[in-house]
């Protein structure tokens, strides 16, 4: 719709008639229910996806990764020696930050210290980095002291942690403190005056930003932004979420209860469908730190207690849209693998036999397991519930603490006993693009090292093991550690892997271009006027 106006020009232009003003444009505003609330925006000190996708919309990173894995040129093209040791990186032209300065070459080196100061991959990474340095405003050079062959497939992967650029004032930010100046480079830029934690997020398209020539293809190639502003919107739960769709004052939500599906196959005025073609892992993560889970064996006994097509039927319902999948690293991969089956698979019966008999035999004392459940979070909020009955069943006590999303994000990174705010499971989802390979898996970490992520399982063998993974660039080389990594990790008790679900969006009619992903993309997505 357009808007047209008359104004008056003052007492002569008044005498002489009307002058009519040229038509303005109406502004295309998407309005969006995202899978959960966005209540932090430090896109570096969060693997949470709400806040993974807030850091795409704002910021940028120097490589991103096309729909084949590939990393692929995003804020800078690169080149690699031949002895594999040196990477330059040229900024291309026309990056600015959202207060209008240019992006340097140093404030990348910043960007990237402070990355690999808060994710485990990157950390693991630096460890064969001799320097990162600026040499000009366009260049930085990467150089190794010794052979890393996955330096771009870190720089370009879309999760858990990605490395998004920020300028130098802001990457400088003292370690573990949070960056609330939500200044970046990317395609929209953040409105922080109309931003209400876990209520409301608002984002302008940035008419400063330059997209790729390329196609676009998941975090890689141009960023094309067809709409003026996108708001994202809580609501209080999947039905209201549903009725604002179709009443017309939502445009997009995220991510579906499947049960309800069938309300939206009766509205021809609505359409739904899978845009992150690898889909989630959802995991159950034991408290390595506290009793009753630092005891291994009480570990494997919780692992024989659950049961993946269970918690999948409970939680997701139809098998369309899931799989029993016992790879850690996803289905649809390369390194997928069914190493370590016996803990994930076979009759019901017969493991709930083998939990009940290793649980006798492993001292266990009655310890209360505290269970965290998400209450404000569809997919996650079943899981818990069934997973308690389950142990219960072996023996275990259990107790179900029931919270928000945010708050069960803020406790997990504790490791204080249960009755000062501690924990002893949890249940998460990752991105299969967030797990693909022992590197950038997250929960296959067995350093034990307090910034790990929550659990903190110790195992030197799979340290080994990943050492070895890191400088390998043989696939089968890379298959068979990734394979034995798989197999300890589910012996030890690492965590239980609940099965691999699709996520289901659903969108008014009309809403075109929506682009598949490792997470919910907003760039290429068009609405009617």
């Amino acid at each position: 719709m357009t808007i047209t106006g008359l104004r008056a020009l003052g007492v002569a232009a008044m005498a002489a008639g009307w002058m009519q003003v040229a038509p303005a444009l109406a502004e295309t505003e998407l309005n969006v229910v995202m899978q959960a609330p966005l209540r932090t925006l430090d896109p570096h000190l969060s693997t949470a996806q709400i806040v993974r996708t807030h850091g795409f919309m704002v910021f940028d990173t120097l490589l991103g990764m096309d729909a084949d894995y590939k990393p692929q040129p995003q804020m800078a093209d690169y080149q690699v020696s031949d002895d594999g040791l040196t990477y330059t990186f040229t900024l291309r032209d026309g990056l600015k930050w959202h207060d209008g300065s240019d992006v340097t070459a140093e404030d990348c080196v910043a960007s990237l210290k402070r990355w690999a100061a808060n994710d485990a991959a990157g950390k693991t990474m630096m460890e064969y980095v001799a320097s990162i340095e600026a040499t000009s405003d366009k260049v930085l050079v990467l150089t190794l002291a010794k052979p890393f062959g996955h330096v771009l497939e870190l720089l370009a992967k879309p999760s858990p942690v990605p490395p998004f650029m920020m300028p130098k004032r802001l990457a400088e930010t003292p370690s573990g403190e949070q960056v609330t100046d939500m200044i970046g480079s990317g395609p929209f830029k953040f409105v922080a005056e109309e931003y209400r934690p876990g209520d409301q997020a608002v984002y302008v398209k940035n008419e400063d930003y330059v997209p790729r020539t390329e196609p676009m293809s998941w975090t890689a190639g141009g960023k094309v932004v067809n709409v003026d502003k996108v708001v994202w919107k809580a609501m209080p739960d999947m039905q209201t979420s549903i009725n604002a769709l179709q009443s017309g004052d939502v445009d997009l939500i995220e991510q579906v209860a499947i049960d309800l599906l069938p309300l939206l196959q009766m509205n021809d005025e609505v359409e739904y469908g899978v845009l992150n073609p690898l889909g989630i892992q959802v995991t159950g993560r034991f408290n390595h730190r506290l009793p009753p889970f630092d005891n291994a064996d009480v570990r494997r006994a919780a692992m024989y207690a659950l049961d993946q097509e269970q918690l999948m039927q409970t939680a997701i319902g139809d098998p369309e849209y899931y799989t029993l999948c016992v790879s850690a690293y996803g289905c649809k991969v390369p390194l997928a693998s069914d190493a370590g089956s016996e803990f994930l698979t076979g009759n019901a019966e017969e493991r709930m036999a083998k939990a009940k008999e290793l649980l006798a035999s492993s001292g266990y004392d009655g310890t209360s397991v505290l269970m965290m459940q998400p209450t404000d979070l569809t997919i996650l909020s079943t899981q818990p519930i069934v997973a308690a009955e389950r142990l219960r069943e072996a023996g275990f006590t259990v107790e179900v603490a029931s919270m928000d999303w945010a708050t069960l994000q803020s406790r997990k990174n504790g490791w204080q006993p249960v009755a000062e705010g501690g924990w002893n499971m949890l249940f998460t989802y990752w991105g299969v693009t967030g797990i693909w390979n022992p590197l950038v898996h997250a929960l296959l970490d067995g350093s034990g090292d307090d910034n790990a992520w929550s659990g903190w399982p110790v195992s030197p063998e799979i340290e080994a093991l990943r050492k070895e993974y890191l400088v390998t660039g043989n696939l089968e080389d890379q298959k068979r550690i990734a394979s034995e990594i798989q197999s300890i990790a589910y012996d030890q008790g690492f965590y239980f892997n609940a099965g691999e679900a699709q996520t289901v969006s659903a969108w008014s009619k009309g809403i075109a271009d929506l682009q598949p992903g490792p997470i919910m993309l907003f760039w290429g997505v068009t609405k009617p006027e």
